[in-house]
């Protein structure tokens, strides 16, 4: 029988509410599911009011106190960017140094497959000509193949916020080809201020070809499905 875990949920941080307030109920909804006795809890790799070391040995020392036996952590990104590969594994092993706890990462959100049928879900009865899958982009090598990867499984192409080719430039190729109904899919976990930068592009898009009849799905959002995704992580 496994010891009882605390599980700590890292999202990256914002100024805007609106992410926090959805990792938040994340949290509650992981909570929900779990069995008795266990304890979620959420940080912020930046914007914190300390840095990610120090919400984790704070969760820690708390856990400690509560009578658990191990850290669990999670992190909630969908690419294996900086953030992934080096920023948590770095702040983790500062606040491993700092508290007798057994603290674990688990694999970020991206990795689960059944991710993709969130966002399938969110397009079922969508009739777009054009789908765009649109992700923030990673300048690792290979660090876009899932994107890459869920974009072929949706039927879309890429494009990325960030780094070449641009939301703009792949809905030129999808006019060129003659599309009449493209359909965005922003492969984001949460409502932000990039979803509203994306929002505001597309605005000016509808401006730009008024022949084009343009859909924009939301972030996925927290869910009892996306909820589950994570249990699925911390159970391996």
């Amino acid at each position: 029988m496994k010891s009882p875990s605390a599980y700590l949920l890292v999202s990256h941080g914002s100024r805007d509410p609106r992410p926090q307030a959805e990792v938040e109920k994340l949290a509650f909804l992981v909570s929900q599911k779990l069995e008795s006795g266990n304890w979620v809890g959420t940080a912020c790799l930046e914007l914190g009011s300390l840095p990610l070391h120090g919400q984790i040995e704070a969760f820690g020392a708390r856990a400690i106190a509560s009578k658990f036996n191990r850290l669990q952590i999670v992190p909630l990104f969908l690419l294996p960017g900086v953030h992934v590969m080096e920023d948590i594994p770095y702040e983790v092993d500062i606040a491993r140094s700092k508290l007798d706890l057994p603290i674990e990462i688990r694999h970020h959100l991206g990795v689960h497959p059944d991710l993709a049928r969130l966002f399938a879900n969110q397009i079922s009865s969508d009739d777009a000509e054009g789908k765009i899958l649109l992700s923030h982009g990673s300048r690792r090598p290979k660090g876009n193949q899932p994107v890459e990867a869920l974009a072929a499984c949706l039927g879309a192409i890429p494009a990325y916020w960030s780094i070449p080719p641009s939301l703009e430039s792949r809905v030129q190729e999808l006019a060129i080809a003659g599309k009449k109904k493209v359909c965005i899919i922003p492969y984001f976990l949460f409502p932000g201020g990039i979803a509203d930068a994306i929002a505001s592009a597309v605005d000016v898009l509808c401006q730009e070809l008024p022949a084009v009849d343009f859909r924009m799905t939301a972030p996925i959002g927290a869910s009892t499905e996306l909820a589950d995704l994570i249990l699925d992580l911390v159970r391996e």
